[in-house]
């Protein structure tokens, strides 16, 4: 099954990120974000990345670019890789209008980090060719693909896009569709945690990331990461584990969910756990 012609749906981080990956591998891309201003700053992001990685012998920045085009609509494509945030509702909406926009061969691809795929596949008439594809941030730099295969996700479709993640460069990894997948199920308890022993004084932000980065090798610290996640995110995440594990082990802290109405965010916003 050829994808050459993929379209990205959602220009934030994780969307910019994908869509500079595939246009680098040699795919024409087109990027779809109805937010004002969302896909300039997409390509902005993507020309600062692709320059860096050139430095370091990575592709042609100006090849990578001129096979991505900005589109204003879903247009016809082999595969729509979805990216936008990270809501049920939000994505089933997306599925649906895509299930009519592309033509019935093509692939639908989430990258969803926590929602379970069976319910985006149920939003569509071609549930055998919906698929997720979980990359992680940032995207042109970690080497990981999570493909969550749902119940009636295809033997065909899973092989595509076990194809086409070693040919971005990524490793895939194939899991079940279980809520958290494999990735989040373990980092959002290890986040959540974190959260716990800084809300209760154990030490501070910097405290608690250098023990992470110093004592287990990580290169973040797990309240640095959730700011660079972006705290919504990461409740939108935990409360997706809460309720589809059926554990109350995955429910946000409630400092988490300060933060969030507070608008402190983490990076995105210039504020979280940190100032930036």
């Amino acid at each position: 099954m050829e994808l050459e012609r993929v379209l990205v749906v959602g220009a934030g981080q994780m969307g910019s990120g994908i869509a500079q990956v595939v246009a680098a591998s040699g795919r024409t891309v087109a990027l779809h974000d109805p937010y004002p201003g969302a896909t300039d700053r997409a390509l902005e992001s993507m020309r600062r990345s692709l320059a860096k990685l050139a430095e370091k012998g990575g592709p042609d920045p100006g090849e990578a670019l001129a096979r991505l085009t900005v589109v204003d609509e879903l247009v016809a494509a082999d595969l729509m890789i979805e990216a936008v945030v990270e809501d049920a509702a939000v994505k089933e909406e997306l599925f649906r209008r895509a299930d009519s926009a592309l033509p019935p061969q093509a692939i639908l691809a989430s990258n969803t980090s926590s929602i379970p795929i069976a319910s985006l596949a149920a939003a569509t008439a071609r549930p055998d060719r919906v698929i997720g594809m979980h990359f992680f941030n940032p995207v042109p730099v970690l080497g990981l693909v999570e493909v969550i295969r749902a119940a009636t996700t295809s033997d065909a479709t899973n092989e595509a896009i076990v194809s086409l993640a070693r040919a971005l460069g990524k490793e895939p990894v194939e899991v079940r569709d279980v809520a958290g997948f494999v990735s989040n199920r373990i980092l959002m308890p290890f986040l959540n945690e974190a959260v716990y022993a800084l809300a209760e004084g154990v030490a501070d932000a910097e405290g608690i990331d250098t023990v992470a980065k110093l004592g287990f090798a990580h290169p973040l610290g797990p309240l640095a990461l959730a700011d660079l996640i972006g705290l919504d995110t990461c409740v939108s995440i935990m409360e997706v584990l809460e309720r589809g594990l059926g554990d109350a082990r995955y429910a946000p802290h409630p400092l988490l969910r300060e933060y969030v109405a507070a608008g402190r965010l983490g990076r995105k916003s210039g504020r979280g756990f940190y100032d930036y």
